[in-house]
């Protein structure tokens, strides 16, 4: 049966509108996505075959180009226009961020941070700039590594912050093997970074390690040096 012969409260396109995105499912959402089905499939049908197929909608939404184009009813143009959604998102996550406090705002500071880092293969060191209010100046990743870490210059932390005018940052890296617990040489690595901009009058107020399903903050976890 075609979606357009469903009951109006179950199409996922007229229950979006009812009732919110989200109360739909990943398949229904996905459905949206696709617009249409492919022969004997619904689009809900098929967006719960692809998503068996990927394990789920995180690994789908983070395919490379090739293995998206792999799957049944997608192509190059449908790649081309979750990019493009995927983008719009990280814009309106980076324009909240600049309009307010990010001490008051843990929960925005680590969906963006988890949506620009967790899908990373190899290690990024990445930095949040902000302002004297708090809020955000510029995100920028600094320093690039494997899938064991990636040498981060205090020297170069230095030069950027003083680019950017910031008045404190938040640190921010990836942990490729999803894990996001510190190890030592992170702690080492905040220590050495906080004594440099501390010669510049510059605090840290944050470092989050993103992994898979959680970011951790080292300020939570009173790991930040005095």
């Amino acid at each position: 049966m075609a979606i357009t012969d469903w009951p109006a409260a179950e199409r996922p396109r007229e229950k979006l509108l009812l009732t919110g995105a989200e109360a739909l499912s990943d398949a229904e959402l996905l459905a949206i996505f696709l617009r249409i089905g492919c022969a004997g499939k619904s689009a809900v049908d098929l967006a719960r075959d692809l998503l068996v197929t990927y394990g789920g909608l995180r690994p789908l939404l983070e395919a490379t180009q090739e293995d998206f184009c792999r799957g049944q009813g997608l192509g190059t143009a449908k790649y081309a226009q979750l990019q493009a959604v995927l983008e719009m998102a990280k814009r309106h996550l980076s324009a909240s961020l600049q309009e307010r406090d990010l001490l008051t705002s843990p929960t925005l500071v680590r969906q963006y941070l988890s949506t620009r880092l967790r899908h990373q293969q190899r290690e990024v060191f990445a930095i949040l700039f902000l302002d004297s209010q708090n809020r955000l100046l510029a995100y920028d990743e600094l320093f690039y590594g494997t899938l064991d870490g990636a040498s981060v210059y205090p020297r170069e932390v230095v030069k950027a912050t003083l680019a950017h005018n910031a008045a404190s940052l938040i640190l921010a890296h990836n942990h490729p093997s999803g894990m996001p617990e510190p190890s030592d040489a992170d702690i080492r690595l905040t220590d050495r970074l906080q004594k440099a901009l501390t010669l510049i009058d510059v605090r840290i107020l944050d470092h989050m390690i993103v992994g898979n399903d959680e970011v951790l903050s080292f300020a939570e976890r009173g790991l930040l040096p005095p």
